[in-house]
């Protein structure tokens, strides 16, 4: 079970990480944000993946298309992040 959390919080900082800077512009977030998108990320890639593909990870998460799931689901959840973010500093000007 922590061998569990802790490869998340790893797969989760270094597909949060690539995926800020794959993401052009300033984002002002910390590393336990860029690790919550990371995490977030993983699992919307995963749930796209399933979609697409349908097929589970039974072989394991430590895949080359797994990796590649998560950076484009950390992207998507990154643009949404900045979005909802600009949205809201606009709103309280």
């Amino acid at each position: 079970m922590l061998g569990t959390l802790i490869g998340l919080i790893i797969i989760g900082l270094i597909a949060g990480a690539i995926a800020r800077l794959l993401v052009p512009g300033k984002q002002d977030l910390s590393i336990p944000a860029t690790i919550l998108i990371g995490i977030i990320g993983s699992f919307v890639g995963g749930f796209l993946g399933y979609l697409l593909f349908h097929k589970d990870s039974q072989d394991g998460f430590v895949q080359p298309s797994s990796w590649f799931g998560s950076i484009v689901g950390a992207v998507i959840v990154l643009l949404i992040w900045l979005r909802v973010g600009n949205r809201r500093r606009s709103a309280l000007r």
